[in-house]
């Protein structure tokens, strides 16, 4: 590892926002940084020390001048060591709290800025963990970040997905790879809230499983008890299988990618819950507008889709399509029935989200309570600093 004393300097601007740095905030963009020939040269992943304009020192950077965010700070020390002795202890800290609040395994580790590790993900299923990372630091740094894990967590098996969306923006590829032991051979079962979903560790979604919906899959159970259930953008099961353990009569998922859906009848036949359980292949817009014609009416209808809005230029287009979905969903919900509406798109704050979705649901001639809202569980953490790590939105209405 580089000895932080022989680390470049990375500088900023006059005008760049120092104080926001030093109150937390963890990115440093390129525009606030003034970019020599020596600046622009920096190996992507590589570290520098950070200072103000007045040469102040703020901290040890991860570089990328490949990528609009330049600088990700990993430590406010600028004589900070980054190496397998700093990644053993903001892995523990991880650690300590995921253990705190959970009886198994099973979580999310670490999540990126909010856990001190920009750009990392790592999700935790028993003995194996998934690593994402997406920054070019992290993939640098692959071989020690694995030992370290190995180390804090005792697992025997770690996998590295490089299927995440920002692994582009950081100029890295898509190259999946073992980095202890072996790939399981077979989707694992996850038992959450009294449900049992399938991860599929290697050709799955994302790392294999959201762990993200744990709480509000939860809530969304105590609705459920008798109820007829409408899960669309079920991915392995999601909300119906929590759905069926809270009591359900019967639930219907919807998905358009079929392993997916077979993994969530994989799911409900092992929780023994098979015989409430039927799934429907097809674009989900598709499917509630057939459904409507059909005259299918439920109890409970929850929309979980994919991130409409990544981005701000997607916003519009993003919200259009959340009003929608909220359009077609209410439709579907008898009288006195609830509806559940979620968003994972970061560029789409709570507010607007609230504001497309009771715009479609006034479009359907439908009246609605608000009677929760929710977020992504304590193992997603939110950075304050960071808007984007506040990404989850769950309503919870009664039409």
């Amino acid at each position: 590892m580089t000895d932080s004393i022989d680390l470049p300097v990375l500088r900023l601007k006059p005008k760049a926002n120092a104080r926001a740095i030093r109150r937390g905030a963890p990115w440093i963009y390129d525009n606030e940084l003034v970019m020599d020939r020596r600046s622009k040269n920096l190996a992507p992943g590589s570290l520098a020390r950070l200072e103000d304009h007045d040469r102040v020192p703020l901290g040890v950077v991860a570089v990328n001048t490949a990528s609009r965010i330049v600088g990700r700070m990993l430590d406010r020390d600028e004589t900070a060591q980054i190496d397998k002795a700093w990644l053993v202890a903001k892995l523990t800290k991880a650690l300590e709290l995921r253990e705190r609040l959970y009886d198994a395994p099973f979580y999310r580790l670490v999540h990126a800025e909010a856990d001190g590790l920009p750009g990392v993900i790592i999700d935790r299923f028993g003995d194996t963990c998934v690593i994402q990372p997406n920054a070019a630091w992290a993939e640098v740094l692959i071989a020690p970040l694995a030992e370290a894990l190995a180390e804090v967590t005792g697992v025997a098996n770690i996998l590295k997905n490089a299927g995440g969306r920002g692994r582009s923006l950081e100029g890295l590829d898509d190259v999946d790879a073992v980095l202890k032991g072996a790939a399981p051979d077979a989707a694992l079962p996850v038992q959450m809230n009294g449900a049992t979903y399938m991860a599929d560790l290697t050709g799955g979604q994302k790392t294999g499983l959201f762990y993200d919906q744990r709480e509000n899959h939860s809530f969304a159970a105590r609705l459920a008890n008798e109820a007829r259930v409408l899960d669309v953008f079920t991915h392995v099961g999601g909300f119906a299988l929590a759905a069926l353990a809270g009591g359900a009569a019967n639930a219907l998922a919807v998905d358009g990618s079929a392993p997916a859906l077979a993994l969530a009848e994989e799911g409900a036949r092992q929780m023994g819950a098979a015989d409430r359980f039927s799934i429907r292949q097809g674009d989900a817009f598709d499917t509630l507008a057939a459904l409507a014609e059909e005259e299918a009416r439920f109890d409970v209808v929850i929309c979980d889709p994919p991130a409409f809005a990544p981005n701000k230029p997607a916003l519009e287009k993003g919200l259009r399509a959340y009003e929608r979905v909220a359009r077609l969903a209410a439709g579907l919900v008898d009288e006195g029935g609830y509806l559940v509406l979620c968003s994972c798109s970061h560029a789409a704050d709570v507010q607007a989200f609230t504001g497309a979705c009771l715009r479609g649901i006034g479009r359907a001639g439908r009246r609605a309570q608000l009677i929760h809202s929710g977020t992504a569980g304590p193992d997603h953490p939110l950075l304050p600093q960071l808007a984007e790590s506040g990404y989850l939105k769950a309503l919870f209405f009664r039409l």
